[in-house]
C-alpha cells in the first residue's frame, strides 16, 4: 500500500520527497553484499600473500569482484583457499544483513517524539532569511541579523510595504529610518516631524543619489517650498467635482473620523460648491485660487453673504450657462432658514481658520512643485514634510490634504502592454511615514495599500502599537487592513501586553518534549526501587508575551544615547519569524559619513515664477491639462 503523506503544516512538501523504508532496507542489503564480496576477495588473496599475479591494483588492494573470477578460475586447483574465503563473505554479509535488520526493528519500536505534533513552528535561519530575498537585495532597512559566527543587515527591495511597531525612544529612528533615506535612491516622501530627517539625509540624497530635495514646511516663514492644493485639482475635466469634494471631506474631516453630524454634512456640500466657483472666478480673473482666498470669499466683511450665494445660484461659469453644482450649493443656502444658514456658514469658516495664519497662506499662495512631479521629473524628487511639534495639529488638514493629493494622484492609472502591467513613471517612489498615525485616519491610505504597489509606491509605516493603529479614535479600528496588506512586519521591544500578544502570536506555536520522571520506593532509601521515565510532546509559543516584552532593549548611556543595539523581530510572510538586531546608522562608517553631509541651506524648487510665465501647464500632467 501506497504511504500517505499525513505531515502537518508546512513539512507537507518535506515529507512528500522523503525516502520510504523499504528503499533504505534495499540500500542496507546491497551495502552488507558488497562488504561480503570485498572481505572474500581480501581474504583470498591473504591466502595468497597478495601476489603480484592476482592483479593488485593499489596497495594489496583488490577490487570487490576478483572473488567471482578467482572461484571460477581457482576451484579445482585451490578448493581449500577459495571455499575459506567464501565462507568468510558469506559469514560478514550474513552478520551486517541481521545487524541492519536488528538495527531497523529497534527502530521502529523505539518511542519518537512527534516534532510537529503541537505547531512547528521555529526561528529563521540563514537559508530562510536568503530564501526571503533579505539579505544583499538593496531596498529599505528592516533590521540586521547575527549568529555565532557572521552578521549581515536585512533589507527589502519588493514592491511590498513595511509595517513597524516602535515605541518612542526604541531607536527606530537611528536603525531603520536614517539608514534607508540615506541609501534609497529613487523617489520618496518623508513625514519629518522636527525636521531632524531633513538635517540628516536631505544632503545625501542631494549629493549622492541626485534627488532633488523639497521641504515643505507649512508654519515656516523662511525655506519652505510652496504648495497650493487647489492648483492640483483638474477643472474643465470629469474630475473636477471628484477633485473638489475629495478636497471639501478633508477640510472638514480633519482627523479621520467621518463626517458623523449634520453640521459637517453641509458644511461639505456648501464647500463643494464655492470651491468651484472661486476656481472658476479666478479662472476668469488670471488669478490663482487659493485656500485662503477661499475663506475671505466667505468671510468678506465689504460684501453681505447673501450676495454670494446669489452669485452662485445665478453664475455663468460654462460658456454663459451656470454650473450646475456651484447653482446647487447657492440655492441652497439661500433656501435655507436665517438661523441654520448661519450655523452652516459659520461651521465652514471654523476649519478655514488654519488659512488666516499669514505663514500658512503665504506657503499655500501658488506651488512651486507638481505632485506628478514626484515621480514624473528628470530626476527623483524628496519631499520632506516638517511639522514642528507644537504645530502638528493645526496644520494636520493641510498635510491630510497633501498626502490624500499624492495616492490619489499618482494611482490613478495603469497601462498595459503585451498583457503586463506597463509602468507610466520614471522613478520608484517610498512613502516613510514615522509616527503615520500623526495623520489620523486616512482612509484612502488604508484602501490603497492593496493597489498602490503595481503604481510603483512602497509604504514603510511605522506605529507605536498595534492598540495605536486598532484605535477607534485616532487609528483605523479592529477592522483594519493595514496589517493585513503589509508584507513585512516588523516590531521591537513593546510596552504594551496587547501589541506582545499580537507578535507572540505572529512568532506561531511550537512542540516541545519533556520528560517526566516517577518513581516509587521509600524516600530514605538510598536506592529507589524503580524510575520511569515518560516522554511527553507538550506545545507552547515559540515567543510568550512576556518573553517578548523582556526582550533587551537598546542600551542607552545617561544622556539617552543608545551605546549598544538591542533585539527586535521581523516577519516576512511566508517565513518563518527572525529574531534580529537593531541595526545603528551611527555604528557604521559608511551611514555617518553620509549623515555628516550638510543639508541644503535652500529648497529645490520644480517650478518658479519664470517657468510658470513660459508655460502655464509647467509641471501638470498632459492627460490633466
Amino acid at each position: 500500500m501506497e504511504k500517505r503523506n499525513n505531515a502537518v503544516g508546512p513539512q507537507v512538501r518535506a515529507a512528500a520527497g522523503q525516502q520510504t523504508d523499504r528503499n533504505v532496507r534495499i540500500v542496507f542489503a546491497a551495502g552488507s553484499l558488497i562488504i561480503g564480496l570485498v572481505a572474500a576477495t581480501q581474504m583470498f588473496a591473504h591466502q595468497f600473500a597478495y601476489q603480484e599475479a592476482l592483479g593488485a591494483s593499489f596497495h594489496h588492494f583488490y577490487p570487490p569482484w576478483r572473488i567471482i573470477e578467482w572461484a571460477i578460475w581457482y576451484a579445482n586447483e585451490f578448493p581449500a583457499p577459495v571455499r575459506s574465503a567464501e565462507m568468510f563473505g558469506f559469514a560478514v554479509t550474513t552478520m551486517l544483513m541481521i545487524f541492519s535488520f536488528l538495527s531497523i526493528i529497534s527502530g521502529s519500536r523505539k518511542v519518537r517524539a512527534s516534532e510537529f505534533l503541537h505547531g512547528s513552528a521555529r526561528w529563521a535561519d540563514k537559508k530562510d532569511i536568503n530564501d526571503a530575498g533579505l539579505i544583499d537585495n538593496g531596498g529599505v532597512y528592516v533590521g540586521a541579523w547575527r549568529d555565532k559566527k557572521e552578521g549581515f543587515y536585512l533589507r527589502h527591495n519588493g514592491p511590498e510595504h513595511v509595517l513597524c511597531f516602535a515605541p518612542t525612544r526604541t531607536g527606530k529612528g537611528v536603525g531603520l529610518v536614517i539608514p534607508t533615506l540615506l541609501s534609497w535612491e529613487q523617489s520618496a516622501v518623508i513625514l519629518d516631524l522636527k525636521g531632524e530627517l531633513w538635517q540628516l539625509t536631505s544632503g545625501c540624497r542631494k549629493e549622492k543619489w541626485n534627488n532633488k530635495v523639497l521641504r515643505f514646511e507649512p508654519a515656516s516663514a523662511t525655506g519652505s517650498i510652496c504648495f497650493n492644493p487647489l492648483e492640483e485639482i483638474r477643472l474643465g475635466t470629469e474630475h473636477e467635482v471628484g477633485d473638489v469634494q475629495n478636497i471639501a471631506t478633508l477640510i472638514v474631516d480633519p482627523d479621520g473620523r467621518g463626517l458623523n453630524d449634520h453640521w459637517q454634512k453641509t458644511s461639505q456640500s456648501l464647500l463643494v460648491g464655492v470651491i468651484l466657483h472661486l476656481l472658476y472666478v479666478s479662472k476668469e480673473k488670471n488669478t490663482i485660487p487659493t485656500l485662503g482666498m477661499l475663506d475671505k470669499m466667505l468671510a468678506d466683511p465689504a460684501l453681505p453673504v447673501a450676495h454670494l450665494w446669489e452669485s452662485m445660484a445665478t453664475n455663468t461659469h460654462l460658456e454663459g450657462w451656470p454650473h450646475p453644482v456651484v447653482a446647487a450649493a447657492g440655492r441652497d443656502m439661500e433656501d435655507r432658514a436665517g438661523e441654520e444658514a448661519g450655523s452652516v456658514l459659520s461651521s465652514a469658516k471654523s476649519y478655514l481658520a488654519l488659512y488666516r495664519d499669514p505663514v500658512v497662506a503665504k506657503n499655500t499662495s501658488k506651488s512651486e512643485f507638481r505632485i506628478r512631479d514626484l515621480m514624473n521629473d528628470d530626476d527623483p524628487v524628496s519631499l520632506y514634510i516638517i511639522t514642528q511639534p507644537n504645530d502638528k495639529n493645526r496644520l494636520r488638514p493641510l498635510v491630510r490634504i497633501l498626502m490624500n493629493m499624492i495616492v490619489r494622484l499618482l494611482a490613478d492609472r495603469m497601462e498595459f502592454e503585451d498583457g503586463m502591467p506597463k509602468p507610466h513613471y520614471k522613478h520608484r517612489m517610498l512613502m516613510m511615514l514615522d509616527e503615520f498615525l500623526s495623520l489620523g485616519k486616512l482612509e484612502i491610505m488604508q484602501e490603497s495599500l492593496a493597489f498602490i504597489a503595481g503604481y510603483g509606491i512602497k509604504c514603510y509605516l511605522i506605529v507605536q502599537d498595534i492598540i495605536q493603529l486598532q484605535s477607534p479614535i485616532i487609528g483605523y479600528g479592529r477592522e483594519e487592513s493595514i496589517t493585513s496588506n503589509c508584507h513585512i512586519q516588523v516590531a521591537f521591544q513593546p510596552n504594551r501586553i496587547e501589541t506582545a500578544e499580537y507578535l507572540s502570536k505572529l512568532t506561531g506555536v511550537t512542540t516541545v518534549s519533556k520528560e517526566q520522571i516517577t518513581s516509587s520506593g521509600p524516600r530514605i532509601n538510598p536506592f529507589l526501587e524503580q524510575v520511569s521515565r515518560t516522554m511527553h510532546e507538550v506545545q507552547r509559543p515559540l515567543l510568550t508575551p512576556d518573553e517578548c516584552m523582556r526582550m533587551p532593549g537598546p542600551v542607552k548611556d545617561r544622556k539617552g544615547m543608545i551605546k549598544k543595539a538591542g533585539d527586535m523581530l521581523v516577519f516576512c510572510a511566508g517565513f518563518p519569524a527572525i529574531y534580529g538586531q537593531q541595526p545603528l546608522y551611527f555604528k557604521d562608517k559608511i551611514f555617518l559619513a553620509w549623515s555628516k553631509i550638510k543639508a541644503p541651506k535652500v529648497t529645490d524648487i520644480l517650478i518658479n515664477d519664470d517657468t510658470a510665465k513660459k508655460d502655464p501647464d509647467a509641471g501638470k500632467d498632459k492627460d490633466a491639462a
